[in-house]
């Protein structure tokens, strides 16, 4: 088995760091299909996708290579950012130029809320749920909440927490079953909202 495939994203990021080119490789075929998929369900154009996917790793590249990565255990994320932020930044250029139409696009760019900043009552709104939904993880059965942590906190793959936790994937698949099914029912017991909508 080739090493490579068995090392966290952050491990990979520093062998690339330090002039690794294979840790890269590595690191665009784990990502590069959520990445690519990402940009083309935002914009719906291939060849404009093809453009953004290319300038996200460019962009991840260069802030590897001049040291400045330090989104530590967050590498996708980190990926998904700036592709997000290089969409953000080409549709307001193009609105300030006033040369794009939302005729061309068959869909509202300018109303598309994965291409807009977050208003400072969204960002309160979001902050109010994520504290609502720590609270909720709290009172989860270990087993429950262990599964919740390292599904969205960590974002491991329900293989890798199946191997974490020496159970199926099954087992692991039923746990975060459970764990929704009891923070639904504790929201309700609070009277907790937990939805951005």
């Amino acid at each position: 088995m080739d090493i490579l495939s068995t090392m966290t994203d952050e491990e990979l990021v520093v062998m690339y760091a330090d002039g690794n080119d294979e840790a890269f490789d590595q690191l665009l075929d784990r990502h590069q299909q959520v990445v690519f998929s990402y940009i083309l369900y935002t914009i719906r154009n291939k060849n404009l996708a093809d453009d953004f996917f290319q300038e996200t790793f460019c962009k991840a590249i260069t802030t590897i290579r001049q040291g400045r990565y330090t989104e530590s255990g967050r590498f996708r994320s980190w990926l998904m950012r700036i592709a997000h932020n290089l969409m953000i930044d080409y549709f307001r250029q193009k609105k300030n130029e006033k040369t794009l139409s939302n005729d061309e696009w068959g869909m509202d760019l300018f109303n598309n809320p994965t291409l807009c900043e977050e208003t400072v009552e969204g960002e309160l709104v979001r902050r109010q749920v994520h504290s609502d939904v720590k609270k909720l993880v709290k009172h989860l059965p270990h087993a429950q909440r262990e599964v919740v942590e390292m599904r969205y906190y960590e974002e491991l793959s329900f293989k890798e927490i199946a191997d974490n936790t020496g159970v199926s994937i099954n087992t692991a698949l039923g746990r975060m079953r459970y764990a929704i099914l009891n923070m639904r029912r504790l929201a309700a017991d609070h009277q907790m909202i937990l939805t951005l909508s």
